[in-house]
């Protein structure tokens, strides 16, 4: 990678990954792109530009007048906001994926997309859920998912376009606020521990989801993308995961730095439906074996991490 075009900048991935890619390779060299325009330090440190990834065109002209060489396409809505509106869902995070597909095979650039672990479903192993397995999920983020990978499977095979993705699990950040995913009660409940020193959790006590930092992450983002071609042989939806809890641990974890923290539990039949139908813990293996992965943040770590940084934060504004 020597210069990145990201759709989707603003979101909860692009906000950290456009910052740290322009640490590495240098501001000009990453463009960023979102549907709106902010405030913020992504609009303000290197290049950015305004697009709705349903136009193909202004896609593709975007890449070619920065003469990029990698797509990183996060642009999707997510699961919870998807199921509330399929058919909006299936046409941004299709047609999204479809257009930058195509820019990518027209162009002969390297390509990333994240899937997910909602391209799982009720009928797939809950432990140690392989990285090949039975996929019938049932959620349209989880349908567009399954696509999604396959399409990137094909465009891989049919055109030789270097495809490369992550299975991401839940994301918790301090920088970017939730978007709309059934996981986002792992980032809520740290600000709302710091506020007022409780929380309400809208999934249920014993509801085990695999979790991961959002440093860890964007690292495996990168090492994944830096890897030789060569080594790869699954290219696409890789399980990488952290820590697998559920939402008492997070409360034991922040009453370790905050003992009057409370937690507790009024239950969204959705999310709820949709956190069930995914696996309890993934196996990482393939990963590891293929490209190196790794994380550095266990859940104590992560919470001491973010109740510091969000401390930082929440004072500020």
């Amino acid at each position: 990678m020597k210069k990145i075009l990201v759709t989707g900048a603003l979101g909860q991935i692009g906000s950290e990954l456009v910052m740290k890619l322009r640490e590495i390779y240098g501001a000009n060299n990453v463009v960023a792109t979102d549907i709106r325009e902010a405030d913020n330090e992504v609009v303000t440190s290197g290049p950015f530009e305004i697009l709705n990834v349903l136009e193909a065109n202004k896609m593709a002209d975007i890449a070619k007048r920065h003469q990029v060489d990698t797509i990183m396409h996060l642009a999707a809505l997510l699961s919870a906001t998807a199921e509330a509106n399929p058919q909006l869902a299936w046409n941004i995070n299709m047609g999204g994926l479809m257009n930058a597909l195509e820019v990518a095979r027209e162009e002969h650039l390297q390509f990333f997309t994240p899937s997910s672990i909602g391209a799982f479903g009720p009928s797939t192993p809950k432990d140690n859920t392989p990285q090949d397995t039975l996929q019938r999920p049932t959620t349209m983020y989880g349908v567009n998912k399954v696509a999604g990978e396959l399409l990137c499977d094909y465009y891989f095979a049919k055109f030789g376009v270097d495809t490369r993705g992550v299975r991401f699990p839940g994301l918790i950040s301090y920088v970017a606020p939730p978007g709309g995913g059934t996981t986002d009660y792992a980032v809520e409940i740290y600000y709302e521990a710091l506020r007022n020193k409780k929380y309400t959790s809208f999934i249920g006590k014993g509801t085990y989801m695999d979790m991961m930092y959002m440093p860890d992450a964007i690292d495996a983002i990168i090492r994944l993308m830096e890897t030789d071609a060569g080594r790869l042989i699954h290219r696409n939806a890789f399980n990488v995961s952290a820590m697998s809890v559920a939402p008492e641990h997070f409360e034991a974890a922040i009453k370790k730095h905050i003992p009057e923290f409370t937690l507790q539990y009024k239950v969204d039949p959705l999310r709820q439906k949709i956190a069930e139908s995914w696996p309890n813990s993934i196996d990482t293996t393939a990963a590891k074996q293929e490209w190196g992965f790794t994380t550095r943040y266990d859940l104590e770590k992560m919470t001491a991490d973010m109740l510091e940084k969000l401390s930082v934060k929440l004072t500020k504004n």
